[in-house]
């Protein structure tokens, strides 16, 4: 009996520890669960001035952001369907309460259409008013009433220094009113571009990421103020890849009135011909530096203030023209820098050309006129 009764206990036993065994986990995870609770979450205190100040900017600034999609007809060696369309998206500044939006002249180069969204989810079909390609900028204007718009706070950009901190608010990639932080990398950069023709020149380089869809977009110094447009970014691959450009907002500040009353811009020039390649050869031989002047054109600020080109005397003998030296005190050596310097400068504005006129020197005053087009 007892032999039996220890045999049945045995076989309970068994059985016992083998559910015991097949229970185990579930019995384990009931319990755990039973016992989980959310962690506690521990304090944060104050956020650091600096994320508050940036938090405060993206607050400020980007209702003065547009997000800029287009459209373009698709051509293509397999098709020649104008129907069919590509479409771009970009970036833009509210300039001000007239509805005109800055952005890049790539942005909406090849653009058939345009329409523009604001911060607060209205989206207007855009109007082209004019553009500038050699800065690569370029105005719309969208029909949106003056209380509902933000223009951007506008700053300087002729004493930035680098290493300031800086901000870029944009689209990349379709992902609208995304904000990147760095510094100013460099300045007075120039870069390649088929758009303006050859070279933009006088940019701002900065590592806040800008990738595509930021063209056309704010980078904003640490007080909030409009410094430069986000234009391009050097990157083998397409992305960014810590080298973006802008052009600076005194440029900006300089071309973008025009855009907005002639459609282009008015170029401020001098009035007389120059070539380095013909140049060269003749300053070498007199051992100096400067702009030679080749031809004056007549009616000219060149021609008015007296500047002369070269001519031939009665004998034939040429005689060299006048050698512009320096505009208002600054050196030029060739005709690529004295355009260069009068890009600082509007139509209507006085120069002073000092000038090498047969072995003299020689300051000559210019009232500055404008030309559509011209380069001089």
């Amino acid at each position: 009996m007892h032999g039996f009764q220890l045999s049945r206990l045995l076989f309970w036993a068994a059985i016992l520890f083998i559910v015991s065994l097949a229970l185990k986990p579930w019995l384990e995870d009931a319990f755990v669960s039973m016992q989980a609770e959310p962690r506690a979450v521990t304090a944060r205190g104050e956020l650091a001035s600096e994320e508050q100040s940036t938090i405060e900017i993206f607050r400020e600034a980007s209702p003065s952001v547009a997000y800029i999609s287009t459209t373009a007809p698709l051509l293509s060696p397999w098709t020649r369907n104008l129907t069919e369309v590509r479409r771009g998206t970009g970036s833009g500044v509210v300039w001000d309460h007239d509805g005109h939006i800055v952005t890049n002249w790539h942005v909406i180069e090849e653009a058939r259409t345009a329409r523009v969204g604001l911060a607060d989810g209205r989206i207007y079909n855009a109007q082209f008013v004019g553009a500038s390609a050699e800065h690569d900028l370029a105005v719309l204007r969208i029909g949106a009433s003056a209380a509902g718009l933000r223009p951007a706070l506008i700053g300087t950009s002729k004493d930035l220094q680098v290493g300031q901190k800086v901000l870029a608010i944009g689209n990349p990639f379709g992902f609208d009113y995304s904000l990147t932080t760095g510094v100013v990398s460099a300045l007075d950069r120039t870069i390649a571009s088929d758009e303006a023709g050859g070279e933009i020149r006088g940019l701002i380089q900065t590592d806040a990421a800008i990738n595509p869809g930021n063209s056309g977009g704010p980078l904003l110094d640490s007080a909030g103020r409009l410094i430069g447009i986000n234009t391009a970014i050097f990157s083998p691959s397409g992305s960014f890849s810590g080298i973006g450009f802008a052009v600076p907002v005194d440029v900006v500040n300089r071309v973008v009135p025009q855009l907005i009353a002639h459609g282009e811009y008015v170029r401020p020039r001098i009035g007389f011909y120059g070539d380095d390649e013909i140049s060269r050869p003749v300053l070498d031989e007199l051992g100096v530096e400067g702009v030679l002047v080749l031809r004056v054109d007549p009616q000219s600020p060149a021609a008015r203030a007296g500047l002369q080109g070269a001519h031939v005397t009665g004998a034939g003998e040429i005689i060299p023209g006048d050698i512009v030296q320096q505009v208002d005190g600054k050196p030029v050596t060739s005709m690529t820098e004295l355009i260069d310097r009068l890009e600082g400068y509007e139509v209507g504005d006085k120069v002073v050309l000092h000038v090498l006129r047969n072995g003299t020197q020689a300051s000559l005053e210019v009232t500055l006129g404008g030309s559509f087009g011209q380069l001089d």
